[in-house]
Formats: structure tokens, C-alpha cells, sequence
């Protein structure tokens, strides 16, 4: 029996033989070249042929995707035809180099670029080598890389998976995940808990786990146990029997009474529809990039409208919050964003896109205005990467010129959380993406493995900054006009860790009005929500408040919370 410890992303605990990715697509020979039945222009045309195939594969696995998987394959699609990657291998081929090598050492040279870039262009190092090797398959009549076939249940083992592969896991087979490198808000993390599926990732030593070995995995632990015993399979036995989760009741509230709205995450109309029938309360986030990725130009105002008014339909009366263009670092797009900014983590993405390419964000707004004059939902729209008063300001005044009446901002740099009360004293409402501001908090790269640790939203730093949000909008409640009514400066939580059912409690005690989710979430959270009073989510909040790490803020909460071990979370 061995022991490997990593960082647990998604709960569950589950038995199962471990299956790793298949061998990748090998390396064509390094001195291949095209024959002379070939010629330069009819290999670059072979290779243009081939990546159009790849690009058109991934776009059709993306109409059948939703939500986060779908966004993860259209962006990969649109890297099969980059312009970047082909004129590289083009170079190649003018120089006598079959089409497959020229991709192949293309696919090396851009690589590398991003990587020496850092931040969230190096993060795309990933899909370019996926990508490469999609289209190497295609060139030389190879199956693409993709998830193993196996005729019984298993845990899948790997290095890392592409954003192309882990979009599309089947859970009726991959019963859980594990890999050796990723961090906690990696595309694997967060697809793996949209699926309620069991990871771990940033296991250093699971590169070590043979073909075929049983594992145990305990996804809410970051434990994998090779060749486990006795005690493993009874816990594993436990969590398969364990008490069921009542479905969410569409009421998000304390066991006293408090409510605490619990909303969905969603990225277009087919996700809202089954946020609905989940339960959620509204929608606390709708990322519409799901509109624009995938695409050489800007939507128009007629197709985004179309798109919008999908989500707004399944909401009637119920409150959606639309957060605006997100374009940029990991999600650039070739008619609005730089990709050759030195650090995109750090550029022009989110709200400030608007200064380099005005007239999209003009266009986006007139485009909800439209769909929510069209429908019922109550609509509030936000905007992300808010770093000042000022261009919160500038932000409600582009919503009242275009009609919407709740304007709002993404709490997600620290300056912003810092600057709450004046930032709030220019808009209705405030959202914390707490994905990023724990990036940015504690300057850690969220998709690296090796700063898992310091890439946690349970860290001290993370959690005062919430807090300090929270007392911000009370104090921009308590000076404004409307200051009678209380939430009229609300403040929210729409990044993963509201997921968390734990962390979840601790938000309520802080003071946070609204959580948003993915709506597999929704039933843990209301359970575990809802065995607690307000009183006693202020005592748990207080008691991660004084944590000096983030490892004794979680373990002292969940140490107080004995429904978690209860339903296996």
C-alpha cells in the first residue's frame, strides 16, 4: 500500500483500477521531407486541409458541450488554424520539411514563445501541443489523442490532460481523476467539478502509477492510495451508500431562516435551462464569451441578442447577472485582443479592452438591453477587471446610456476589494471572482501545480479580502440615497469557491448576500448551508479569519461541520 498526497479539487471518494492517457501521437522523423511528387504549395495545402479537419472536429464536439467544456473547445478550435502556428510551419515547408514535421517543430517554436511569456500565455502552451499533435494525426492517418476505451469503470491517470480531452470525460467510465500537474482553478479542476467528478490533481508522484494498479481516491482529501486496504474500501463503501442528497429546494438558506440566494453559473441557454430544473434561484453568472470565442470577428448585435435572450427565457421574473466581454489572457480574441503583450495576466482583458477597441462593450450592452427588454428576467450586468472608482463610474454611465438600470463590478484585483466603498458608491452591486483575486492576491499562477498551495481561496489574505468587500458595501449602503433599503449594495461570490459547501458557510459568515455556482453544486451547498444558523456561519467565518495558513482555516472549519463527513463532501 503507498500513499500519494496531492491537492483535492473535487469530493468524492471512489475504488477503481487506474488507466493512464494513451501513448502520444509520436514524433514524425526529424528529417522528413516531402517528395518529389509533392511541392510546396500542395503540402502547405495539405497541412492547411488538415488543420481545417482538426478545427472543424473540435467545433463540432463544442455544439454538443455547454458551459465551461464548450468555451474550452472553441478556444482550442480557433488554435488549429492560428495564424501564428501555420505561417511557422509554412517557414518550414518553404525549406523542404513535410507538412507533419513543419507542424511538429512550428508547434515547439510557438510553444516555447508562450511559455518564455509567462502567466496566462504560457497557460497555452498546452492547447498548442495538443493542437500540433491533433493535427500531426490527422496528416499521417493517426487516432487523435483523446480518453482511453475501456469496458469497466476506471480512474484516469495522467500528466495533465488537454482542455480538448478533459471537456469531454465521459463520467459513466472516468469515475475519477488524477494527475501530476495542475493546480486548484486549472481547466481540469474546474471541468472535473462541473461533472461532480472525484480529481486530484497536483499529485507530484502519480506519474509513478502503473497501468491497471486499484487505486483509492479521495477527491475533498487530495489522497491517492495504490493497492488500498481495509480501512480504504469501507470508506470507499461509505461514500457509495452514503445518505443522498436531498435535491436543492430552490431556497438558499441558514437553518434559522437567513437567506443566502443560491445562483448558477452558466454560459449559454442549454446551461440555463438545466441551472432551472436544478433549482437555482437565478443566475449569478453569465459568462458570454460563450458568444464571441470561436470566432475570426465580432458577433452582431442581432446574434448576441439571440444568444442572450436563450438565458434570459429559462428566468423569468429572477435575477441574472451578466458579466461582460471577458476577452483577453486566456481567452484572447483576433479582433479585439493583443496576444503579444508581454504579461496578459496583467494587460488589456476585461473592462479595460474598451480603451484599446471602443465600440464592442457599446455594442455588447445594446445587445442585452435588447433581450431584456424582450424578457422578463431581472438583468444586471457587471463588468470584469474593475480596478478603480473611476472606471466603475464609467461603467454605470455606458449601462444608463444603454437602458440597463443595475450596473455592476468584478471584485476580482486586489485594489478593488481595497477600494469597495468607493467603488460601490458608483454602482449597484459587486461580484467576487475569487478565482482570479486569489491569483492575484497571492500572485501565484493559478494553473501551475507547484503554487497549488499559495493558489487556495481558503487563504487568510483571500478571506480578509472578502471581508474588507463586504464591510466596503456596507459602508456605501449606509451613505447612499437608497441607504433604507438594506442590500442595496449586494455583494456576491460567483467563483469556484462558492462551490465549496465548506467555504460556502464561511462566505454567508462574512457577510457575502448571494452565492453562485455550478449547479451540481447547488444540493451540497443547500444541505450543508442550511444545518448551520447565521450566528454559527459568523463563529466558523471568524475562525478562518484568525488561520495563519489556509490548510488550518479549512481544517478547523470542516472540523465543525460534521454533516460534510455525513454526505461525503
Amino acid at each position: 500500500m503507498r500513499t500519494i498526497k496531492g491537492i483535492g479539487v473535487s469530493a468524492g471518494r471512489v475504488l477503481g483500477p487506474s488507466l493512464r492517457m494513451p501513448p502520444a501521437v509520436p514524433e514524425p522523423d526529424a528529417g522528413a521531407r516531402f517528395g518529389a511528387d509533392s511541392s510546396v504549395d500542395e503540402e502547405k495545402a495539405r497541412l492547411k486541409d488538415a488543420a481545417e479537419e482538426v478545427r472543424a472536429d473540435l467545433r463540432h464536439r463544442a455544439e454538443t458541450a455547454s458551459g465551461d467544456a464548450k468555451a474550452v473547445l472553441d478556444a482550442t478550435a480557433m488554435m488549429a488554424t492560428d495564424p501564428m502556428l501555420l505561417k511557422a510551419a509554412g517557414k518550414h515547408i518553404n525549406a523542404g520539411m513535410s507538412a507533419d514535421r513543419a507542424v511538429w517543430e512550428a508547434g515547439m517554436e510557438v510553444a516555447a514563445m508562450l511559455q518564455s511569456l509567462g502567466g496566462y500565455m504560457a497557460e497555452r502552451t498546452q492547447d498548442v501541443l495538443d493542437v500540433r499533435a491533433r493535427i500531426v494525426a490527422q496528416l499521417d492517418g493517426l487516432p487523435a489523442p483523446g480518453i482511453p476505451a475501456s469496458d469497466v469503470p476506471f480512474i484516469l491517470a495522467a500528466e495533465e490532460l488537454a482542455p480538448a480531452d478533459t471537456a469531454t470525460l465521459d463520467p459513466a467510465k472516468v469515475i475519477g481523476l488524477v494527475t501530476s500537474g495542475g493546480g486548484p482553478q486549472s481547466h481540469t479542476a474546474i471541468l472535473a467539478r462541473s461533472l461532480g467528478l472525484p480529481a486530484v490533481v497536483g499529485a507530484a508522484d502519480a506519474d509513478s502509477i502503473a497501468d491497471g494498479a486499484e487505486l483509492y481516491l479521495d477527491g475533498a482529501s487530495g489522497t491517492i492510495v495504490v493497492d488500498p486496504g481495509v480501512t480504504e474500501r469501507e470508506a470507499a463503501k461509505k461514500y457509495a451508500t452514503r445518505a443522498s442528497l436531498p435535491a436543492f429546494s430552490g431556497t438558499g438558506t441558514t437553518a434559522d431562516g437567513h437567506r443566502v440566494p443560491l445562483l448558477a453559473n452558466v454560459g449559454s441557454g442549454k446551461d440555463a435551462r438545466a441551472a432551472a430544473v436544478a433549482g437555482a434561484e437565478g443566475i449569478g453568472l453569465l459568462r458570454t464569451e460563450f458568444c464571441f470565442l470561436g470566432r475570426d470577428t465580432e458577433p452582431s448585435v442581432e446574434e448576441q441578442v439571440q444568444a442572450y435572450g436563450a438565458v434570459f427565457e429559462a428566468f423569468p421574473g429572477r435575477k441574472v447577472v451578466v458579466r461582460t466581454l471577458d476577452a483577453g489572457a486566456d481567452k484572447p480574441l483576433p479582433f479585439l485582443t493583443d496576444t503579444s503583450e508581454p504579461n496578459p495576466a496583467l494587460g488589456v482583458r476585461g473592462f479595460r479592452t474598451d480603451r484599446t477597441s471602443p465600440g464592442v462593450l457599446g455594442r455588447q450592452l445594446e445587445a442585452i438591453a435588447a433581450a431584456a427588454g424582450s424578457h422578463e428576467a431581472d438583468v444586471w450586468v457587471m463588468a470584469p477587471m474593475i480596478s478603480t472608482a473611476e472606471e466603475a463610474a464609467d461603467f454605470a454611465v455606458q449601462c444608463t446610456g444603454a437602458g440597463l438600470a443595475i450596473p455592476g463590478v468584478m471584485i476580482e484585483v486586489p485594489a478593488a476589494a481595497v477600494m469597495a466603498e468607493a467603488i460601490l458608491s458608483k454602482v449597484r452591486f459587486a461580484s467576487l471572482g475569487t478565482n482570479d483575486l486569489t491569483q492575484y492576491t497571492m500572485a501565484a499562477d493559478r494553473q501551475l501545480g507547484s503554487l497549488a498551495t499559495l493558489n487556495d481561496p481558503w487563504q487568510p489574505a483571500v478571506l480578509q479580502l472578502i471581508r474588507r468587500t463586504v464591510e466596503g458595501a456596507r459602508a456605501a449602503e449606509a451613505s447612499a440615497p437608497d441607504s433604507a433599503t438594506p442590500g442595496s449594495k449586494n455583494v456576491g461570490v460567483c467563483g469556484e469557491s462558492a462551490a465549496d459547501p465548506a467555504l460556502a458557510v464561511v462566505l454567508a459568515g462574512l457577510g457575502v448576500n448571494t452565492l453562485s455556482m455550478t449547479p451540481r453544486a447547488l444540493a451540497s451547498v443547500g444541505a450543508v448551508l442550511a444545518s448551520v444558523t447565521i450566528a454559527e456561519a459568523r463563529d466558523l467565518a471568524a475562525l478562518a479569519l484568525a488561520a495563519n495558513t489556509a490548510a488550518e482555516a479549512r481544517t478547523s472549519v470542516r472540523a465543525r461541520l460534521g454533516i460534510l463527513e455525513d454526505l461525503g463532501l
